[in-house]
């Protein structure tokens, strides 16, 4: 059974089912721009879903990323939602400009605190509208640790209406991540059509797992290395694919 009482999840069987739920993530400030560039050369590599950098890394990733069947995704409001929704739409429309496909966009959860509803809805409509002009996803994060799961339940909710793409727990820079209470509690409260995105916290195949098996379409990773590779030889152990037929670094 499902974590919401339905049939099971059915399990993961490829390199590609686990590698293409990860959005490599090199959001930290105090990366250099050689180290964004490893990031999204080892994303390359490994074939993941998407990179999520920083506004100011988007044409070096874009470029990096050129013939790669890796899409680069952006921040706006990002780390803490705070900012007017004038200047989230700006930096929304700007990364996308310069060649962002996906958006994962800080909800105001100090409005949401306030219960400030139609403001938040409002924001997310425009968001959403912003990118899906131009072909891209947006991903909204509520950033869970501060809300009650009433106040959740109404995120999801708003989600819904707005349109929005993904729902995401976290930002990553927040005292607490992704907990499995809340991905179920997200996944009962949201259409099928909106993927559930776990963040801060999965650094381990074991974890990844888990939080597929808890309804996640995606999950952002820093140890994106160390998880596909323990995937690709539990892949290996279990004869699911040959060695050649793995994506990413040869597995020895």
């Amino acid at each position: 059974m499902d974590p919401n009482g339905g049939p099971a999840r059915p399990p993961l069987s490829t390199y590609e089912d686990l590698a293409r739920m990860i959005d490599h993530s090199l959001v930290r400030p105090e990366l250099t721009e050689d180290q964004v560039i490893a990031g999204c050369e080892l994303a390359a590599r490994y074939q993941v879903a998407t990179v999520s950098v920083r506004p100011c890394d988007v044409e070096t990733a874009v470029r990096v990323l050129a013939g790669a069947n890796v899409k680069v995704g952006s921040v706006a409001g990002f780390p803490h939602g705070t900012s007017t929704t004038a200047v989230k739409l700006y930096e929304a429309r700007d990364v996308l400009r310069r060649g962002a496909r996906e958006i994962d966009m800080v909800l105001n959860y100090s409005q949401l605190l306030s219960r400030h509803f139609q403001h938040v809805e409002m924001e997310l409509l425009q968001m959403a509208d912003t990118c899906h002009k131009e072909g891209a996803l947006l991903k909204v994060i509520f950033e869970n640790v501060y809300l009650t799961d009433e106040l959740k339940i109404i995120a999801c909710r708003i989600a819904d209406r707005a349109g929005v793409d993904f729902a995401k727990t976290s930002t990553g820079f927040a005292p607490g991540g992704y907990t499995l209470a809340d991905l179920k509690l997200m996944r009962a409260h949201l259409p099928e059509r909106i993927g559930v995105k776990a963040a801060g916290g999965v650094r381990t195949l074991e974890k990844a797992i888990e939080v597929y098996q808890a309804g996640c379409s995606r999950f952002g990773a820093t140890a994106t290395a160390t998880i596909l590779d323990a995937w690709k030889a539990q892949l290996v152990q279990n004869q699911a694919v040959p060695p050649r037929e793995l994506g990413g670094a040869t597995v020895t």
